[in-house]
């Protein structure tokens, strides 16, 4: 059991890592054109519908489902917040654009680990 956890753990930590990279990229590309806040919400976005199929096939094994998207769509929904307002006290403490959302990800990712697997683990 502690084995299978621990290959999920890591399953995790990759599509989390693609998922991350393509968020920053994308909020590194948009919040030259954009306010930062909406370049990050849309990397958000883009990377959740990613990260929804990787997380479903690749790091739980499981068929992807609407009611999943939905558990997963409110986990994310809460990290989405804890990321913008980690992103906007960072911004406030003098962290620049570019650099501030990577505290943001150390803190955040984490504690989304712990809801996503909730919502693909949940047995009725």
């Amino acid at each position: 059991m502690k084995q299978k956890w621990m290959h999920e753990v890591v399953r995790f930590g990759l599509v989390g890592g693609i998922a991350t990279l393509l968020h920053y990229g994308i909020y590194l590309f948009m919040q030259q054109y954009v306010e930062v806040n909406i370049a990050y919400t849309v990397g958000y976005v883009i990377s959740f519908l990613l990260n929804f199929y990787l997380t479903s096939c690749f790091t739980f094994r499981v068929k992807p489902s609407w009611m999943k998207m939905c558990g997963m769509g409110v986990a994310h929904g809460i990290n989405y917040l804890l990321h913008i307002c980690l992103l906007n006290l960072f911004l406030w403490m003098g962290i620049s654009n570019a650099w501030a959302p990577v505290p943001v990800f150390c803190i955040a990712i984490p504690a989304n680990f712990l809801l996503v697997r909730f919502v693909f683990k949940f047995k009725r």
